[in-house]
């Protein structure tokens, strides 16, 4: 479903457009936002100087340690009386980074949701189950005004309680389920504890986010489930979720939300813009938003982007799936490793469920890296529940060998009983560091 022309306008009626929004978000946050009128000058910068999109490179990155320094309304654009929604991040490597919303930012992002939610397959009229978590995150809050923005009712359970989830799955009778893949993945597998077939529900797509999730994740959910998986993207500094989105027709790429969002890709190390189709670290700009707007914002994420026009008839500029978090990588001996490379692999791996962390520890100045997997059911039995077996040394040896062959890199492999490894109830916690440092390198 077309909710916008613009999803389907040509390259040049999309850059006049973002040209016309980024000389109004320049001058504005050049008369508003301090910080900004300082990095302007200190470049040599004047809002007349953007006379091209091609001229964002012009402008000055923001990063979220300037989110932070500014706690917690020093980048706002606005008085603080116009604010009708603050969000921010939980804090956990320091100060929360802080975004705010007036009237129009809340309905302009319930309509970018709105627009999302059917690319992903959602019509008005039917349930929307949303199982992302409410409160300061985005994600409950924004998939919420989004749901009811395009007319569906919508089920505002969040996060947990995973039986009542399932009830209201059957009783209520969802087209859509929204959350993390990891967290919908042991709802379906609750179901199949409870005795309820997972593929036989109302559900006919999933909007997953919120964490780096691979194919096979998406394949194992969509088996699990019989639905459409997609996948779907924001983060709170540039709006929240519903900055791009996967088509369910195609599931090629995510759809960027390109009369709100300017996108760029730069190699992270020299901070120049790559080649279209080679990854990068995802830069955005806000167009549209009043209490927040944002200049070139450094993600640190890594993805690319193509401007190839989509199966689905979209000419919306799209961006792949993320293959995980600058902050999340691993470098062991030298070898960049993101969790999703990881989970890539092991889900081809029939002895094993899609539940897997990675235990790090120092042992002198070297990091040691575990895999921690887990056996299904069958194969448990199979080996009567003894994990001292010889299946389970062939098997760990082989997970080994995957590992090293595919992700060049060496790891121990811990083979657990099945249901050992915490489930998720929101985001799934895929590293677990013993050795408290934010920055991992042998």
């Amino acid at each position: 479903m077309i909710l916008h022309e613009i999803e389907t306008a040509a390259r040049e009626e999309i850059e006049k457009l973002q040209l016309k929004r980024l000389k109004e978000t320049v001058a504005k946050v050049y008369e508003k936002v301090p910080f900004y009128k300082e990095q302007f000058d200190a470049l040599n910068v004047k809002v007349e100087d953007i006379q091209s999109v091609r001229d964002l490179i012009k402008l000055p990155f923001t990063v979220k340690k300037n989110l932070r320094d500014h706690y917690p309304f020093g980048l706002f654009a606005v008085d603080q009386k116009e604010l009708v929604r603050i969000h921010a991040s939980s804090g956990t490597s320091g100060k929360p980074t802080v975004v705010g919303y007036t009237k129009n930012d809340v309905q302009m992002w319930s309509n970018i949701v709105a627009r999302a939610i059917a690319i992903a397959g959602g019509n008005p009229g039917e349930v929307l189950h949303n199982a992302y978590g409410y409160g300061l995150f985005t994600g409950g809050l924004g998939l919420h005004y989004g749901s009811e923005q395009l007319g569906m009712a919508t089920v505002p359970i969040s996060g947990g309680n995973t039986e009542r989830q399932i009830t209201l799955i059957q009783d209520f009778k969802p087209t859509v389920i929204c959350g993390t893949p990891s967290y919908v993945l042991n709802i379906a597998e609750t179901m199949l504890e409870m005795g309820i077939d997972p593929s036989q529900t109302s559900l006919k797509y999933g909007i997953f986010g919120a964490e780096p999730w691979s194919e096979e994740m998406r394949r194992t959910l969509e088996q699990l489930l019989d639905i459409k998986a997609v996948d779907i993207y924001g983060l709170s500094e540039v709006i929240g979720p519903g900055v791009s989105i996967e088509c369910h027709e195609a599931q090629s790429g995510l759809h960027i939300a390109e009369d709100h969002f300017l996108v760029e890709v730069i190699d992270p190390k020299t901070l120049m813009p790559v080649p279209e189709g080679e990854e990068g670290e995802l830069v955005f700009t806000s167009l549209t938003k009043e209490a927040f707007p944002i200049i070139r914002y450094r993600t640190g994420d890594i993805a690319s982007v193509t401007k190839e026009k989509c199966a689905c008839g979209r000419t919306t500029m799209r961006m792949s799936r993320v293959k995980g978090r600058i902050d999340d990588m691993i470098i062991i001996r030298g070898v960049n490793v993101f969790p999703s490379e990881i989970e890539h692999y092991l889900l081809s791996i029939n002895e094993i469920v899609p539940h897997y962390q990675l235990h790090l520890t120092k042992k002198g100045s070297l990091l040691n890296v575990e895999l921690h997997v887990e056996i299904n059911e069958v194969f448990y039995q199979n080996i009567n529940c003894d994990l001292s077996h010889e299946s389970v040394g062939r098997l760990a040896k082989n997970i080994q060998t995957i590992m090293k062959n595919n992700c060049l890199v060496s790891m121990g492999v811990k083979v657990n009983p099945p249901k050992s490894i915490p489930r998720s109830q929101g985001k799934a916690v895929r590293i677990v560091d013993h050795t408290k440092e934010s920055r991992l390198k042998v």
